[in-house]
């Protein structure tokens, strides 16, 4: 046998001859339609496996007028969040034999910058379209003017819900609630907090979080028992500095995420503060580090890498709904709901 028979590619015929049965047979077993007999289709099957017969994407995506590619616009990846939800994203797809097209925007993206993306992500036939990229301030106002020139189906996360739109967020008002109300129900009562950046949308969320757990108590909120940082370790030292001139009587602090949480973890014990005796502390997110903290941090966990799973699975929905012309998905809001993982900073030493 040459070198060339040995790198001859298998082809659908080879396995319909071997198989005994058509190369249509062949095709719909590969797609996986149900009008194929079952011992046809283990014979098949048994074939493809024997053969080592790899389908070609591009004849599949030819038969079934789809390219099996998801666009994903991304923007932040510098963050925890996006980052995980970009791996769920990768992941879940992979499982699906679905290939992931990946645009960049920029920081201070337009209009304009969004339209070319979308375009470029349509003109290379993409199935639908996941966006990751969170609502910060007005970044979203492009939908009132492209949304309904987007041929395919779209997915959002960590956006403002609004009626008619498909999106996937973690409840980050619900995960507010579980840090505070853990924070009353060890007997802290001055519970300040250390937000994320106010034009983030699920910073907003956290924070109105904190507040209205603490109103529903009939404590009081006042101005100075809250701070503003910009997700990173600097502004959590900064905030946190800020926060401890302003309301030094505090005996507690819910921080927007586990990196600032670091810092304020730091700075306490800089300043001679004991945690958890004088002063409880509760992050947002679990990241990985979180455990090893000292004190370990009692934090809220958010499963972005489910975030991004359920992303894939429900445009996958969409996009098989419209391609069999079947009933559509309903496109609402889902939330996902976060955890409470608690350790030393609050006091376990489990």
């Amino acid at each position: 046998m040459s070198l060339s028979d040995n790198k001859k590619r298998i082809t659908i015929k080879d396995v319909a001859d071997v198989a005994g049965v058509s190369t249509q047979t062949v095709s719909r077993v590969i797609n996986n339609f149900s009008y194929v007999s079952t011992d046809t289709r283990q014979r098949v099957k048994g074939v493809i496996e024997d053969l080592g017969y790899l389908p070609s994407m591009l004849a599949r995506s030819l038969c079934q007028q789809r390219s099996y590619t998801l666009g994903v616009v991304v923007y932040g990846l510098k963050y925890i969040g996006p980052s995980q939800a970009l791996n769920g994203i990768a992941e879940a797809a992979e499982k699906l034999n679905y290939m992931v097209l990946m645009k960049v925007l920029d920081e201070y993206y337009s209009t304009k910058d969004v339209k070319s993306v979308i375009d470029s992500l349509i003109s290379r036939h993409v199935d639908g379209i996941i966006w990751t990229a969170p609502e910060i301030d007005e970044s979203h106002a492009w939908l009132k003017y492209l949304l309904d020139s987007i041929p395919v189906p779209i997915n959002f996360l960590a956006m403002v819900p609004r009626e008619g739109l498909l999106s996937i967020s973690l409840n980050n008002y619900e995960g507010a609630i579980l840090a505070v109300q853990h924070l009353l129900d060890i007997g802290r009562k001055k519970i300040a907090h250390i937000s994320g950046p106010l034009t983030w949308w699920v910073a907003t969320e956290r924070k109105r979080g904190w507040r209205d757990t603490l109103e529903k108590e009939g404590l009081s909120v006042p101005d100075h028992s809250c701070t503003e940082g910009n997700w990173s370790l600097t502004s959590g030292k900064r905030a946190f500095l800020q926060l401890y001139e302003a309301y030094p009587d505090m005996d507690a602090v819910f921080v927007a995420n586990d990196q600032m949480a670091l810092s304020v973890l730091r700075e306490a014990r800089r300043l001679g503060i004991n945690v958890p005796e004088q002063l409880a502390v509760v992050g947002f997110d679990n990241i990985a580090e979180s455990a090893f903290f000292c004190p370990s941090l009692t934090t809220v966990s958010q499963d972005q890498q489910l975030i991004g799973e359920v992303a894939v699975n429900s445009i996958i929905e969409m996009i098989q709904a419209e391609q069999e012309n079947l009933a559509l998905v309903d496109a609402h809001s889902r939330f996902i709901t976060p955890t409470l993982i608690v350790r030393e900073s609050s006091g376990s030493f489990d």
